[in-house]
C-alpha cells in the first residue's frame, strides 16, 4: 500500500493560541496528533512535547526495526514511547509552576503494508472512511462516552451535553497512563481521519462523512473540514490529520497487465 499524508491545524475563532499539535513522519508512515490542556499556554507545551517525543522516538524505532517488526512489537514500542512522553510532560509540569496541571490527549497511528496500529488517549479520534461510509475506530476516554456506554443518555442528548470535554484519561497528568491500542486492516481507497475535538464538537459524523464524499484532493478535504468547523462557531482549536491509501504502483501495473490495459 501507498500512503499520502496531509494535515491542517487552526486556532479557531474563540481561542488566542493553538494548543493542538500535529506531527508526521512520512518515511516511517507515522502520524501523531495531540490536543493540549492547561493554563498559561501550558496546553500547547504539553501537546508539542508529546508529538515531538513520539515522532522522534517512534520514528527511530521504526527505522531500526524495519518492515520485519511484528505487530505486537510495534504495539509495545508505541506504549514505551508514550510512557516516555508521559514522564517528560509530568516532570515539566512538576518543575514549573506555569505548567502545573498541563496534559494532552493523543491519537497516533503506524501504517504498515497490510494494516494500521492505532493508539489513543482521551477524546482525540481516528475515523476510517471506506466505500462512502465513515466509522470511528477509536472510542473516547471521556465521562460523556461512559454515560453513553451505560445507556444513561442518548446519542442525540450527547450532542448537546455540557460535559463533552471532560476526559477520563490524559497524557502527562498522572505517573502512569494507559494507551489503548488496536489493529485494523487497510484497503486501497480508505481515508483515515485523525482529529481533535475542535472538529467533532462542531460537526457530527454525518456532516464529516458528507464532506469526505466530495470528489476533491486530500488537501482540499482537510481544509474544508477545518473551514466547516469554523463556520459552525470554531469554539476550539481545530486539527485534522488525513491519510489516503492507494495500491502500490507495481501492484497497479500488474493488475493493468492482467486486464490487458
Amino acid at each position: 500500500m501507498q500512503y499520502k499524508f496531509c494535515s491542517v491545524t487552526d486556532v479557531g475563532r474563540s481561542r488566542s493560541n493553538n494548543e493542538d499539535s500535529v506531527a508526521v513522519d512520512e518515511a516511517m508512515r507515522l502520524a501523531v496528533l495531540a490536543d493540549g490542556m492547561g493554563g498559561y499556554k501550558a496546553g500547547e507545551i504539553a501537546s508539542a512535547m508529546a508529538t515531538s517525543h513520539i515522532k522522534s522516538e517512534m520514528g527511530r524505532w521504526l527505522t531500526e526495526a524495519g518492515d520485519a517488526a511484528r505487530y505486537r512489537e510495534v504495539r509495545r514500542a508505541m506504549e514505551l514511547c508514550v510512557d516516555g512522553a508521559n514522564v517528560s510532560i509530568l516532570n515539566a509540569a512538576n518543575s514549573n509552576s506555569h505548567y502545573s496541571g498541563m496534559g494532552t490527549t493523543l491519537v497516533m497511528g503506524v501504517f504498515r503494508d497490510d494494516g494500521l496500529v492505532i493508539g489513543h488517549i482521551g477524546d482525540s479520534r481516528c475515523y476510517c472512511y471506506r466505500a462512502g461510509k465513515l466509522r470511528p475506530i477509536t472510542k473516547d476516554h471521556s465521562l460523556l462516552q461512559e454515560q453513553l456506554d451505560a445507556g444513561l443518555i442518548s446519542p442525540e442528548q450527547a450532542e448537546n451535553s455540557n460535559i463533552r470535554n471532560l476526559v477520563t484519561r490524559a497524557l502527562g497528568v498522572e505517573a502512569m497512563v494507559l494507551l489503548e491500542v488496536n489493529e485494523h486492516g487497510v484497503e486501497a481507497g480508505d481515508v483515515y481521519l485523525m482529529c481533535s475535538d475542535g472538529l467533532t464538537d462542531m460537526m457530527n459524523d454525518a456532516a464529516i462523512e458528507q464532506l469526505l464524499a466530495e470528489q476533491a484532493e486530500l488537501e482540499h478535504k482537510a481544509q474544508s473540514l477545518v473551514d466547516a468547523a469554523n463556520e459552525r462557531g470554531g469554539r476550539d482549536n481545530i486539527s485534522v490529520l488525513m491519510v489516503e491509501v492507494t495500491e502500490a504502483a507495481e501492484k497497479r501495473g500488474l493488475i493493468a497487465r492482467l486486464l490487458g490495459k
